[in-house]
């Protein structure tokens, strides 16, 4: 049927079906998908394959509404009002948007920002009073939204620096905000509320469950993503999820923020289903919402991706389902009973080729999908596999083998020196990294680390080149479009193994070589070398694909012009003095949402004004 048909029949079922709308009521486990992307056509691609999944429950976020306030554009509240309706329609009885609170400090009237350096004065009751009037008349801009998912730290003006005499702690000032907004949400609207958890410390962690000990409220819902810190592959499972004695929903990431998202292949429902097994089997968890695309036309429904989705039904309908049901259901479905043996083949190859590219000996190293070993320092930081864990040993298999410590081995060696610098603010997260001296000032990365990337990298791209060849094996029972897109999938895949591992040669080879003196070995020059030319054959090849991938947060294409700085700076130009300067650079490849001007504090970079072979000064 085509789209418009489709968005046309969604929409016009919503009155009829609207009676059976409204919160989920408590005992009646939530299976959710979150909707983030501001295309129309493929959020209503998404919500109409919802019933099909047992949907019960969508949520309207980050493109779409992030914060209340944007509902105030006639235009925005317009699509949202659209997808509520339509989700109505297509059966889906609750359907929340999302919201932060506190918004940023000049949202709010000046005459509440009279406490120190213009801080909002929490003790006056007039505050309270206007906060609350504001979420009503941003609540009526949604009038047929059946709750709320309110993220409550981390958030604009962070309630938990604003002024008040009467609320010592942070845990009651978070507690107070979210109170007052239960009052409008729970007490006069009768919706649901989620309040969204985020920790980044085990500081935060005693803040966040101080104030929901304080929520006044019993019918406040928890919503916890399934990993600590964020969706990396390498994070343990929430341990909080299930010991707070309030019904706790799981956030999943089947999108692959940091994973490829949904346009290099994220195929592992094993992953989804183990964890999801775990979580369920705990008190106080009622159920699941999982991503289903990170922006743009990144939508996983219709696409390979849609197997993750597939993982979580199949694991709630049944938590004795296994993942090899997940992979011959879906393809059989999908692309034929006859093409299983091979697209599986080439779908299990999926989360060992991005936990070898994306992930550098079990460390992110690229930044919400995007190449960039440098020079964001949060990777070998707050985001550092090593966080954690009280014993941060990690093993990497990957053709290397063998254990690591994941500070005092992998962070010592392959951070770039700028992101060593005990200034950066990352630090702070992590202060016993430094003070037990497991990773020390200046550059350490040497021949025998180099030899692990490489071996690393050129497994992941061997991997893609076996999935490439399982789809051309299977192309005698592919229909012609699924032998096209699953070609595409794949190659764009391979694309993307052959450039992180181009770029990972030349820019870890070059760390190296910079170092002078007996660094300076052939076996290092030869790497350097060969990563500069296969940068090149890579980045063209990107450029010229005739079948490139969906657009979301992540532009696939751009990579190629990060990886293209990276060879200038090193065969040219020199290596920058100033990481902040690189930053400025590769923000023509980066969307707005992640650029990091001030995040990072760094030393001069060791390397500045280097060229292979050679050295320059700038």
């Amino acid at each position: 049927m085509p789209l418009s048909r489709c968005n046309a029949l969604l929409l016009a079922c919503a009155a009829a079906l609207g009676a059976s709308a409204g919160p989920l009521p408590d005992g009646v486990p939530v299976r959710g998908w979150t909707i983030l992307s501001r295309s129309e056509p493929d959020d209503m691609a998404t919500i109409a394959a919802a019933p099909g999944y047992g949907i019960n429950h969508i949520q309207l976020s980050h493109e779409l509404v992030m914060e209340l306030k944007a509902m105030r554009d006639s235009a925005r509240a317009g699509l949202v009002n659209r997808l509520v309706d339509a989700a109505h329609g297509a059966g889906i009885r609750e359907v929340v948007v999302w919201d932060h609170a506190l918004y940023a400090l000049d949202y709010y009237p000046e005459r509440f920002r009279t406490g120190p350096n213009g801080t909002l004065n929490l003790d006056d009751p007039d505050f309270w009073a206007w906060f609350k009037d504001d979420y009503r008349s941003m609540l009526d801009r949604l009038p047929r939204i059946d709750g709320l998912v309110l993220t409550f730290v981390d958030t604009g003006a962070r309630s938990e620096r604003q002024y008040s005499r009467r609320l010592t702690t942070s845990s009651q000032k978070l507690a107070a905000v979210v109170n007052a907004v239960a009052d409008v949400v729970i007490g006069e609207r009768h919706l649901n509320l989620y309040a969204r958890t985020l920790a980044s410390s085990n500081a935060d962690y005693d803040t966040i469950l101080g104030a929901v000990d304080l929520f006044r409220r019993p019918e406040i819902r928890l919503m916890m993503k399934e990993t600590v810190e964020d969706f990396f592959l390498t994070s343990p499972k929430e341990w909080h999820a299930g010991a707070v004695p309030r019904p706790t929903l799981m956030e999943f990431d089947a999108a692959g923020e940091m994973n490829g998202q949904g346009i290099i292949a994220n195929t592992w429902p094993d992953y989804f289903m183990q964890r999801w097994r775990d979580f369920q089997a705990r008190p106080h968890v009622i159920g699941y919402t999982a991503r289903t695309d990170r922006y743009g036309t990144s939508r996983l429904v219709g696409r390979p991706g849609e197997i993750d989705l597939l993982a979580l039904k199949l694991a709630t309908d049944d938590p004795q389902a296994t993942s090899e049901e997940a992979y011959d259901q879906f393809i059989s479905v999908h692309y034929g009973a006859a093409a299983v043996p091979e697209v599986k083949a080439a779908f299990r190859n999926a989360w060992d080729i991005v936990t070898s590219e994306l992930y550098t000996l079990g460390n992110i190293t690229a930044t919400h999908s995007h190449l960039e070993p440098e020079p964001f320092s949060a990777s070998y930081i707050n985001y550092a596999s090593g966080k954690w864990y009280a014993t941060p040993i990690l093993t990497v298999g990957h053709g290397v083998d063998r254990e690591f410590h994941s500070w005092r081995d992998v962070v010592q060696h392959i951070a770039p020196a700028c992101a060593k610098d005990p200034s950066n603010i990352p630090w702070n997260e992590v202060p016993w990294v430094l003070e037990r001296g497991w990773v020390k000032p200046g550059e350490a990365m040497d021949e025998e680390y180099l030899g692990y990337v490489t071996a690393e990298k050129d497994f992941g791209v061997r991997l893609a080149e076996e999935s490439v060849a399982h789809i051309e094996r299977a192309r005698p029972v592919l229909a012609d479009a699924d032998y096209r897109q699953l070609r595409a999938y794949f190659d764009c895949t391979l694309l993307t193994a052959r450039l992180y591992s181009a770029t990972a040669r030349a820019y870890y080879g070059f760390r190296v070589w910079s170092r002078g003196g007996h660094y300076r070995t052939p076996a290092v020059a030869a790497d350097v070398s060969q990563g500069l030319n296969e940068i090149a054959l890579c980045a063209g090849a990107i450029r010229a694909y005739p079948n490139p991938p969906p657009v979301g947060q992540w532009n696939w294409a751009k990579d190629a012009d990060v990886a293209e700085d990276y060879a200038r700076w090193i065969s040219a130009e020199g290596w920058p003095r100033d990481p902040e300067a690189e930053e400025r650079v590769l923000q023509h490849a980066l969307p707005d949402d992640l650029l990091y001007d001030g995040f990072n504090r760094h030393s001069a970079n060791p390397d500045a004004g280097m060229t292979f072979p050679g050295a320059s000064g700038r």
